[in-house]
């Protein structure tokens, strides 16, 4: 039979390129989704200012919490946990310890600052100069000599240069001070390799147990990571070794991997289903061209599970090719896309990309399962029907929807309205996000299985076309209902993914900027780096407002956080209070927005127990509770709580009076929402999405324009001019257009709608109209062009010959 099917697909080789194609591109979107999941999974950043000491102790990156079950959870901080200054000496003496050195690591001025003390970590040395010893001198490394560093002598250039890190040193006094941590350090360096841990443990009661960090509750991933580690003398240190030092140095790399677990998951889930969706189709529409052969087959004696057996085999081979061809496809796609969330700032550029065998496996295995299936669904009905009635089938298709077809629908129907109830009670993006897509799926997946009928329906309006281009589209729409539906899914899919894909972010954000607008009663907004003290001092100020941004973990769970100076508080800034008031807000105080409290179940006298950025526990009473949480975050803490657990203090500043051109600094563009700042990345990693649709729709189109060159060439033959033929087949295009563009506007309406309900609490979703209209001339565009260059190569064919070629 494999040999039958290699004959088959030898003589049809235009009627499989369409299957061919869509099967490599899946198989491409799944192998960079899965490398993307890898990465996050088990992906090391090499260290590069840690490199030259063999052990690092710092800071645990993790809040944990132990459950009901006994199993540990644990989560990423957001900020840096600095460590006691102390716990050097105790390694010190620790048996084998020669060397400890100790650093401290903050922003300054662009740079990524340290004290002079900690140089030997990488090592750096000097290539000219001296080491700084007062407070205005700095050593800057050798990509910058020469710079100048505002109110700094530079004394000395270092001989070495961090590719990842721009790199000034001070004074080890005057960095401890600039860093504001008072008896806290960064990390420690620790030379030879000893074994810090064990000894320290047991010196202060410690369990001495080994490996692992508690990650595999937390972050998805699974597994130790390398560390012998214990709580070193009960403050939250843990000591590094291998690449595990580079987590420490760029704590950002953690955050990225737990990105890319997530978007990875969802951005392969996602291709997963429009893929096999594609599939399907591409292959529905393949047997429904190939009905006369398989008819044939059937007549001269070939057994249903024969010409099940010989389309699977078909599938099979395909698929194979496709597979490998679209892993190795894959693989570029996953650099690509790597690469662009580098120049995104979404990841590290020393976050390696993991190259393993087990995405392009997962690929083949996930195209080989849904060529199979979808080959055997879309042959099921034309095999089973008896030879004389397979041959009367290729004349006229049957009227009625098969009835697994039509129950299949319903299915998907009411799993899409459960799924549209479901997405308008979430209210966070993390649970939104993906129901989202799944919704807007599953109302694809319902049109394209009712197709036929929607096609009918169509047919049935009584809709004109002037001239014989329109009578012929007219004529051709009523006879082939079927061929027509295959043409509406794919276009009604990529405007529903596309609009939902461009209008979620459109719409939270549209949202967000509107609270902010309405809350920000400050005159002028400075962006960090604005002294609050000088700006104080400028006549006609009447009031100062610091921001900082940063975030909190309750019950491991993570809400947004701005914390705020409260004096002139009501001069600056207007949350929409609903409970309570701002009056008297200190360190003690917390606000929460209505959709937090709502989670929290808590209200206006409540106590909550958080854990700060860099893992500070911390307890407050609920003071207010605001309505404006997605311009201003799911709480809002005093300043003075948070500014010392941040690692960048530095916030936007908020000023009340004053002229504009007598504040110290430019006025910052305005008040950022504290909505998702990785909207970027969100389009570049769903455009592959849209793309993978557009390459469907051209698929599709080019698939059934050439299937019907016998049909243009009878055309032909009566009578029918190159350029009528062509008119009716755009007037049919456009007729699936239509009806696809009005289904895909439902379809995303209804899915925003009920998103921005849940995130809003409006169903008024955000559709700006001239993007609307871009995405709808893209779909107009590219269909009319994958009618019309296909159709030009169909008719370029002599009647004759085409009659010939298709006996």
């Amino acid at each position: 039979m494999i040999s039958f099917a290699l004959k088959t697909i030898g003589r049809r080789k235009a009627g499989f390129a369409g299957a061919f194609v869509a099967l490599l591109c899946a198989a491409a979107l799944v192998t960079a989704c899965g490398m993307l999941l890898e990465t996050g999974l088990r992906g090391s950043v090499a260290p590069e200012r840690y490199a030259g000491a063999p052990v690092v102790v710092a800071g645990d990156q993790y809040v944990r919490q132990t459950k009901e079950s006994g199993k540990e959870k644990a989560k990423l901080l957001s900020e840096r946990r600095w460590i006691p200054a102390s716990l050097a000496e105790e390694i010190r003496r620790v048996p084998g310890v020669t060397k400890v050195v100790t650093e401290v690591t903050f922003p300054y001025a662009g740079h990524t600052a340290h004290g002079w003390e900690s140089a030997a970590l990488t090592p750096f040395t000097l290539a000219e100069g001296r080491a700084p010893r007062a407070a205005d001198e700095v050593v800057v490394d050798a990509r910058h000599s020469g710079a100048k560093i505002p109110g700094h002598r530079v004394v000395g250039v270092t001989a070495q240069a961090l590719p990842g890190q721009d790199t000034i040193f001070f004074a080890t006094a005057e960095a401890r001070r600039l860093a504001g941590r008072d008896g806290l350090v960064t990390a420690i360096g620790v030379w030879p390799a000893v074994d810090v841990r064990s000894a320290i443990g047991a010196r202060h009661g410690g369990d001495g147990r080994s490996g692992g960090d508690g990650r595999s509750g937390g972050d998805g991933r699974s597994g130790g990571d390398g560390r012998s580690g214990n709580d070193l003398a009960g403050e939250g240190a843990v000591a590094y070794t291998g690449d595990e030092r580079g987590a420490v140095e760029f704590p950002e790399a953690e955050g990225s991997r737990v990105k890319l677990v997530s978007l990875g998951g969802a951005l392969g889930g996602t291709s997963l289903l429009v893929a096999i969706l594609v599939v399907v189709g591409t292959f529905a529409l393949s047997m429904q061209e190939r009905r006369r052969e398989i008819a044939l087959l059937r007549a001269v004696g070939a057994l249903p599970r024969q010409v099940r057996k010989l389309v699977g085999g078909e599938a099979l081979l395909v698929s194979v090719a496709a597979g490998l061809l679209g892993s190795g496809a894959g693989i570029l796609l996953g650099f690509w896309l790597r690469s662009e969330f580098v120049e995104l700032g979404a990841m590290p550029a020393n976050l390696r990309l993991v190259v393993s065998p087990f995405p392009a496996i997962v690929a083949m295995l996930t195209t080989l399962a849904a060529a199979w299936v979808a080959a055997r669904v879309s042959a099921r009905r034309t095999a089973r029907i008896r030879p004389v009635e397979a041959l009367g089938e290729t004349a006229m298709p049957a009227a009625r929807l098969p009835v697994v077809r039509l129950v299949a629908g319903l299915l998907a129907v009411a799993g899409g309205v459960v799924l549209t109830i479901v997405l308008s009670g979430l209210n966070t993006e993390a649970a939104s996000s993906p129901v989202t897509m799944l919704t807007a799926l599953v109302w694809t997946v319902a049109v394209a299985l009712l197709g036929p009928v929607v096609a009918r329906a169509v047919t049935a309006l009584p809709l004109r076309a002037p001239g014989v281009a329109g009578y012929l589209a007219r004529k051709s729409l009523l006879a082939g209902p079927v061929r027509l539906a295959s043409v509406i899914a794919p276009l009604t899919l990529m405007t529903a993914m596309t609009c939902t894909i461009l209008f979620v972010p459109a719409t939270i954000g549209h949202a967000a900027q509107g609270e902010v607008a309405a809350g920000v009663k400050a005159d002028h907004v400075l962006a960090p780096g604005a002294s609050p003290a000088a700006v104080r001092r400028v006549p006609g100020v009447r009031a100062v407002t610091e921001v900082l941004r940063t975030s909190v973990r309750i019950d491991l769970e993570k809400y947004a956080v701005q914390a705020v100076t409260p004096d002139g508080l009501d001069r600056t800034l207007d949350l929409g209070v609903v409970a309570g008031s701002l009056a008297g807000f200190g360190d003690t105080s917390a606000a929460v927005s209505s959709t937090a409290a709502s989670r929290l179940e808590v209200g206006v006298g409540d106590r909550l127990s958080l854990v700060l950025g860099d893992g500070t526990p911390a307890a407050v009473k609920v003071a207010a509770v605001y309505s404006r949480g997605l311009g201003f975050g799911d709480l809002t803490l005093s300043y003075g709580l948070v500014a010392g657990h941040v690692d960048d203090p530095r916030g936007t500043v908020l000023v009340a009076g004053g002229a504009r051109e007598a504040l110290p600094a430019g006025t910052a563009p305005g008040h950022e929402p504290a909505g998702s700042a990785d909207a970027a990345v969100a389009y570049v990693a769903m455009g592959l999405v849209i793309a993978f649709c557009a390459i469907a729709v051209v698929n599709t189109l080019a698939m059934s324009t050439l299937a019907r060159s016998r049909e243009l060439a009878l055309l032909r033959v009566v009578g029918t001019t190159r350029r009528q033929a062509a008119r009716m087949l755009r007037t049919e295009t456009l007729t699936a257009l239509l009806v696809a563009v009005a289904l895909g506007t439902i379809i995303s309406l209804v899915t925003l709608a009920a998103f921005s309900l849940g995130m809003t609490g409006s169903a008024s979703p955000y559709v700006p109209p001239l993007t609307y209209a871009g995405v709808v001339a893209a779909v107009a565009a590219l269909a009319l062009t994958a009618t019309t260059v296909p159709a030009r190569f169909a008719l370029r064919v002599r009647p004759a010959d085409a009659l010939g070629a298709r006996e």
